[in-house]
């Protein structure tokens, strides 16, 4: 029988060494490696950032159909002798483009659309690659952190859902009367490299702390203003969208005139697309091809867009964080930059310049939304001297 213990005794005395204790569960699983995924992620994000500057110059210059045949393979070597110059530009010359806006083009004209295009491709080509590369260096090294490999590969299947919608947008101004590719199209390729983009940035953000850091971040969420910022990122898409199919058909060139649409507040005949018979089409074309009417559209959804995200930042510069109101700050300061621009390229016919800076600035946007949103679910806690919480 043990003997008696004195009541002052400590628990444990004597049956043997203390055990230490251990860390949290977050903090003892495998973290994978993080801040390579995040820089091999950063160069993917500033390559699809490429990708929409020269995809708006491609558009611009009318120099996406200058190649008409979708090769992912072989048609990363241009054309290198006189003869294969001339085999593509005769290929190009079959096209309606070409036959009915470009005819008696130059050989030498035409290398410079199909410079625009070539690279447009290669830039995609190079995107794919350098995700192949670093996902299966990552994969292959088991260095991807534990709930990551599915977000990962999501990126690449979308990477290549976009090559082949690409395609997709260019065949359709291949054949018939087509002169340009049809302009939903357009806004579909467009869209789905911003949500690429978004992705991207999303991911960014999140690696840039441990997921202890996400954690313990998240308890200071402020729902509301989350919610707020994810209306206006939905928004603000939608107008990307817009946008798009704007550019599609040339609608920015049709109306130079602000606040007026060429002296009426809704165009005339916005309802019409004629069928090249006399007639009209369905009234539903009109929301994709009639000028006015699309124009029209883009104007009041960015009025709209302006007006709540006046709404949102009065919400987000009383959050209780200094970083998160200066997120917003920074989405209200580029909403106004991007609605001037937007006024610029009516007043200025869509110059060129102009119009690529505007499409840039709806990048600049939209990152600085989604950064804004992030801040809202993981707000970033300062000291007390700096007065937040």
């Amino acid at each position: 029988m043990a003997g008696k213990r004195s009541i002052f005794e400590e628990v444990g005395a004597g049956q043997g060494s203390a055990v230490a204790p251990t860390g949290g569960g977050i903090d003892a699983r495998p973290r994978g490696a993080r801040r390579g995924i995040r820089l091999w992620l950063i160069a993917l994000f500033l390559l699809v950032v490429t990708m929409i500057a020269v995809g708006g110059m491609t558009r611009l210059t009318d120099s996406g159909l200058s190649i008409t045949e979708w090769r992912p393979v072989t048609g990363a070597v241009p054309p290198m002798t006189e003869a294969a110059w001339a085999e593509e530009f005769d290929k190009y010359r079959q096209i309606p483009q070409y036959q009915l806006v470009n005819k008696g083009m130059s050989l030498e004209d035409f290398k410079v659309i199909y410079w625009w295009e070539w690279g447009h491709r290669q830039l995609g080509r190079l995107i794919g690659l350098v995700w192949a590369v670093g996902f299966i260096g990552f994969a292959a090294t088991r260095q991807i952190p534990p709930g990551w490999t599915g977000r990962l590969l999501l990126l690449g299947g979308l990477g290549g859902l976009q090559g082949a919608i690409g395609w997709w947008m260019v065949a359709s101004g291949l054949t018939g009367e087509m002169v340009a590719v049809a302009s939903y199209r357009l806004a579909t390729h467009l869209g789905l490299a911003f949500v690429i983009l978004g992705f991207l940035g999303w991911y960014v953000l999140l690696l840039g702390r441990s997921e202890a850091e996400l954690m313990t971040a998240r308890r200071g969420r402020e729902a509301k203003l989350f919610g707020l910022s994810t209306g206006l990122m939905h928004f603000a898409f939608l107008q990307i969208l817009l946008g798009a199919l704007v550019a599609g058909i040339d609608a920015g060139r049709a109306f130079p005139t602000w606040p007026d649409m060429n002296g009426q507040f809704f165009p005339a005949d916005a309802f019409h697309v004629p069928d090249g018979a006399g007639g009209s089409l369905p009234v539903w074309h009109a929301f994709f091809e009639n000028p006015g009417l699309v124009q029209f559209m883009h104007r009041m959804a960015g009025y709209l867009l302006f007006a709540f995200g006046v709404v949102v930042w009065l919400r987000g510069r009383r959050s209780a964080y200094r970083a998160t109101q200066g997120a917003f700050h920074a989405v209200m300061a580029m909403l106004v930059a991007q609605m001037v621009l937007g006024i610029v390229t009516v007043l200025t016919v869509a110059h060129m310049h102009v119009a690529i800076t505007h499409q840039i600035g709806a990048v600049i946007l939209w990152v600085l939304i989604l950064r804004a949103r992030y801040l809202s679910q993981y707000p970033v806690a300062g000291s007390i001297r700096e007065g937040t919480a």
